[in-house]
């Protein structure tokens, strides 16, 4: 199995320095790259540091590749409705020659009604922009230029250089969070990835196996095994893994339902975002309390042993996937991250390694 580390850079409740948050993240992420990791990630996001503040991810992963010699290093996402598609390819094209070939795309299509209303695009067009985005652009990092006549991204052909090193079939990555963006995935032929947001066998599984189907009709064989994102910490006493957890895990979420809004309507009414609609109906129904608890609790922490079997009981509802481990988040940094990082790394990684 292969065993991912991603940063979100969060400055939770703006109670740090933007720059003390960088240093504390790169730090980990330079260690992850002599522990092991397969990769290191990057999300991309704007206007809101106490939910996520990489405003370019393949600049942050630049930093990290001519700083580290083994791990990889991935875009977790870039969103192609904020991004032009030619500058995409140039931009990952860069970071394939300067981490020697170990860049992995991952790309998405947005979520929060604030980061598309900042760069004036229309929310409602982002699946659209989405689709004809994704394709130029894996057609450009195969064909070394890119063209587009699209109804939104009208490129004559234009080179790029410097280009990839290799193929980037079997390093790219689609973030799937609904039945729509899993086919997607399946259809464009590239890994599906996901923030674990609740149960595995409910929740996630049946996207899981719509992006499978669709990577089967059209492609004929089976899909690449997912990709899964976990907020985790690790300790040695369940009860305290069990209350860190709780607290930072509950942080991180509830910087969600601000920033994505969850808690509101325009769901309902923008096209392409029905499935989200759900997130309101859920704290509605159960009380925000009980919805984050369950997300909680869909997330792997806890002593070793039990991170271990949690993640043999994933793989025996999914089959094959790659884990995606956050260590910083909702406040969670400095020593008490490093802890967990110590500790999930000596004696989680090399089980799951083998696993």
């Amino acid at each position: 199995m292969k065993v991912h580390m991603t940063n979100l850079i969060q400055n939770y409740n703006n109670a740090s320095s933007d720059y003390d948050i960088y240093q504390d993240q790169i730090a980990l992420s330079l260690r992850a790259d002599a522990d092991g990791y397969e990769s290191i990630g990057c999300v991309e996001h704007h206007f809101d540091p106490g939910y996520s503040m990489c405003p370019d991810n393949t600049q942050f992963l630049s930093y990290i590749a001519g700083r580290t010699t083994n791990a990889k290093v991935h875009t977790t996402a870039v969103i192609l409705p904020w991004n032009d598609p030619m500058r995409v390819v140039e931009k990952i094209a860069l970071l394939d020659n300067l981490s020697d070939g170990r860049a992995i795309f991952g790309m998405g299509r947005g979520l929060a009604r604030r980061e598309f209303e900042g760069f004036g695009i229309e929310m409602g067009e982002s699946r659209e922009r989405f689709d004809e985005a994704a394709e130029m652009i894996i057609r450009g990092l195969e064909a070394g230029y890119v063209e587009g006549d699209g109804k939104y991204y009208a490129q004559k052909r234009v080179p790029v250089h410097p280009a990839p090193l290799a193929t980037f079939r079997g390093r790219t990555t689609c973030v799937a969070m609904s039945p729509d963006s899993a086919v997607a995935a399946g259809r464009l032929g590239v890994a599906m990835m996901a923030f674990i947001q609740g149960p595995m066998e409910t929740m996630h599984l049946p996207m899981i196996e719509q992006y499978r189907e669709a990577y089967r009709e059209t492609h004929g064989g089976e899909a690449p095994a997912p990709l899964m994102i976990d907020l985790t910490y690790c300790h040695r006493d369940a009860d305290e893994a069990r209350r860190v957890a709780y607290e930072h895990v509950g942080n991180y979420y509830m910087s969600c339902v601000e920033h994505y809004e969850f808690g509101g309507r325009h769901f309902e009414s923008t096209t392409g975002y029905a499935s989200y609609a759900a997130a309101k109906q859920a704290i509605d129904e159960y009380g925000l309390e009980a919805v984050v608890d369950i997300y909680v609790n869909g997330q792997i922490w806890g002593t070793p042993e039990q991170m271990i079997a949690k993640h043999e009981e994933r793989k025996a509802i999914v089959g094959a996937y790659e884990p995606i481990m956050v260590f910083q988040y909702g406040g969670l940094m400095g020593e008490k991250a490093a802890g967990s990082y110590d500790l999930f790394t000596s004696e989680v990684l090399p089980t799951l390694q083998k696993m």
